[in-house]
């Protein structure tokens, strides 16, 4: 209904008609404001919570399982609200792939961590090791240029190409942490790997049963970073 100046008012006079005016609008601009200061905390809330971008493989993509039982919907669903987690992961991607997508997805999301789990395609395919280090490198610096805190999840491949290989592969994640001053996970699949109860038929993929373990593999060392972020939400989480 369209509201209106009662008829009445016109009857004070006009120093009478200003002040009803002026005492109806103060009641109308109460409610509004109220209305404002109920809603504002959420929205603010809401802008405030820190982004977490998981760049990775179908490790973290959850091939061939439920979506919603994957590690990172796992991480999702324990930081509730705290967080905002965009999981940015491709069943076969390469560090290659991952390196051509990035720039967009840090524009798009402007996350304040990066979870960088690329590599395993790599190995498994027998990329070069330089090249898969620069194109981690350069993830890393694109990061780290946007203020957004990294870490490295590794990962370890079988002997098929020799051990000169596996061990040049396996030296990537080391020397990047090292080198960037970034945390880092040695291997994302310790104590599931080896598991054949926790290992899909392909020995390459960890079924749903494995995502926990995987899960506690990265809380860890992704704890000190969220409590960096300043609102304490690993604290808050593990109470």
């Amino acid at each position: 209904m369209k509201q209106s100046i009662p008829v009445s008012w016109y009857k004070l006079g006009w120093r009478g008609a200003i002040q009803h005016v002026y005492q109806w609008l103060v009641h109308k601009m109460g409610w509004l404001l109220m209305i404002i200061a109920l809603t504002l905390p959420s929205a603010l809330s809401a802008d405030e919570r820190p982004t977490i971008l998981v760049m990775g493989d179908s490790l973290s993509a959850a091939y061939n399982i439920e979506r919603e039982a994957g590690w990172v919907s796992l991480l999702e669903a324990r930081l509730g609200d705290e967080a905002n987690v965009i999981n940015a992961s491709i069943s076969g991607e390469t560090t290659s792939g991952g390196a051509q997508r990035f720039p967009n997805l840090l524009r798009q999301h402007n996350p304040s961590l990066v979870l960088l789990e690329l590599g395993g395609n790599d190995g498994l395919r027998g990329l070069s090791p330089q090249q898969m280090q620069a194109n981690l490198a350069q993830m890393i610096e694109q990061s780290q240029a946007a203020d957004a805190k990294v870490l490295l999840l590794g990962i370890d491949i079988p002997p098929n190409y020799g051990q000169a290989y596996r061990d040049a592969f396996k030296g990537v994640f080391t020397q990047l942490a090292d080198h960037y001053d970034v945390p880092l996970v040695p291997f994302l699949l310790e104590g599931v790997a080896l598991d054949d109860d926790l290992m899909q038929n392909d020995d390459i993929h960890p079924t749903a049963e494995a995502q926990p373990v995987i899960l506690e593999n990265v809380w860890p060392a992704l704890t000190p970073l969220l409590k960096a972020q300043g609102n304490e939400i690993a604290q808050t989480v593990q109470e």
